[in-house]
């Protein structure tokens, strides 16, 4: 299994490349609470649908410190 973070440089490429990167960082920043709930929706949806990547992304969610790194990471990778 891959580090939780070994995601994060698809992720923002992807969300770069889509022009959603600073709507992802407005919506992890306002999400609060939410972000919980949508963890456990991922969680619940998770042995529909098995994907890796959707787990990992349930766990940054869960967890708050995660989820504010993955932010600083899409910050840094917009000004770098």
């Amino acid at each position: 299994m891959q580090a939780p973070r070994a995601y994060w440089p698809a992720w923002a490429e992807r969300l770069q490349s889509w022009n959603l990167d600073t709507f992802a960082v407005w919506l992890l920043e306002a999400a609060g609470p939410l972000a919980l709930l949508s963890a456990q929706a991922l969680h619940f949806f998770n042995p529909l649908f098995p994907n890796l990547q959707m787990k990992e992304l349930a766990t940054m969610l869960e967890e708050d410190e995660e989820t504010r790194a993955f932010i600083h990471y899409l910050h840094a990778e917009k000004i770098g």
